[in-house]
């Protein structure tokens, strides 16, 4: 059954015609291969029974709620997260909104509003380790006996291992982007990491070094490790082009500023100015350099340049996903 893809915010707003359907639930923070396991499965199910599949997600992301006073670095924020659960196949994500209040409810009362009388699922699948409710009073076995009374099936799915037999989690991979080693997570990922947001007008240094850079600021908890980058834009019209990105506080220019994104575009001449995009980083070339001057700085640009060509010339989807998102253009 096809539906048109919707981001819905909060069960109470499930449009009637996905009512019935399967559920995968999870904060799903990555959408990594180990989540996809579980989102398959549910997709698997959805087509055997012939209704809607959907996704159940928690924003903000509990953490942030529990350990305000800790920042987290949020690896899909909402709006990738969605780009994401569309490009598998699933006809909506439900975005439930998640504080204090929400998290004080008790299991039975999640299994009552949530699952039953908002969504009206029919069955839901979600990871082995999964708790809810109430100081997470409701675990696998507790779903499992909501659902016989309220009459829908539960699908666990065991821990998803990589290929060294290590469980892939959204901590391993935010450790792997906070040192740089990109590639690393793109194989937990299951695809290219990739963010979002508008290009915005920067100083136009660039385009006077012969540089000019497509300029995007993201989110304060990005964690990202600071340096340059071999990487993939797709512009709003789902074109793609290559280029090579730096992100950080260019130390040489401008020392006090705030991190940003820096993608200068190859073999390309438009302007991109308040359009939203997406970079996908495909390799990290180095690190963060205080150069001495410009000429120094342009020579280095160059041999960037030449770098990520080269890197990006070899590259091969990692997955099905990974080349709808950075190899086939829109």
């Amino acid at each position: 059954m096809k539906h048109a893809f919707e981001r819905i915010t909060g069960a109470a707003f499930l449009p009637a015609q996905l009512r019935g359907g399967v559920v995968a639930i999870g904060n799903f923070d990555g959408v990594h291969r180990g989540h996809q396991a579980v989102l398959e499965r549910a997709l698997a199910e959805a087509r055997r029974r012939d209704v809607p599949a959907l996704v159940l997600s928690f924003e903000p992301h509990p953490r942030t709620v529990f350990q305000p006073d800790i920042p987290l670095y949020v690896i899909t924020p909402p709006p990738m997260k969605a780009r994401l659960i569309a490009e598998l196949g699933f006809a909506a994500l439900v975005q439930q909104p998640f504080d204090r209040e929400f998290a004080g409810q008790s299991a039975e009362e999640f299994v009552t509003h949530i699952l039953d009388e908002g969504l009206g699922i029919s069955h839901a699948v979600t990871g082995f380790d999964f708790h809810f409710g109430k100081n997470r009073q409701g675990g696998p076995a507790f779903l499992m006996e909501a659902g016989e009374r309220h009459g829908f099936g539960v699908t666990l799915v065991d821990a998803f291992r990589d290929e060294g037999a290590e469980v892939v989690s959204s901590s391993r991979i935010r450790i792997l982007l906070e040192q740089g080693e990109v590639a690393e997570a793109a194989g937990l990922l299951g695809y290219r990491y990739t963010v979002e947001a508008e290009v915005v007008r920067g100083k136009q240094l660039g385009r006077e070094l012969g540089f000019p850079t497509a300029n995007m600021a993201l989110p304060e908890n990005t964690g990202l490790k600071h340096g340059i980058y071999a990487v993939r834009l797709r512009r709003a019209d789902g074109t793609l082009h290559d280029g090579v990105a730096s992100f950080g506080r260019r130390p040489t220019v401008d020392d006090n500023g705030a991190p940003l994104l820096e993608t200068f575009v190859f073999d390309f001449s438009g302007d991109l100015y308040g359009e939203r995009c997406a970079i996908s980083f495909f390799g990290f070339l180095r690190g963060e350099v205080k150069f001495d001057g410009l000429d120094a700085l342009i020579v280095q640009m160059k041999r960037d340049e030449t770098e990520a060509r080269a890197l990006l010339s070899g590259a091969r989807p990692l997955s099905d996903l990974d080349r709808r998102l950075t190899f086939a253009a829109g």
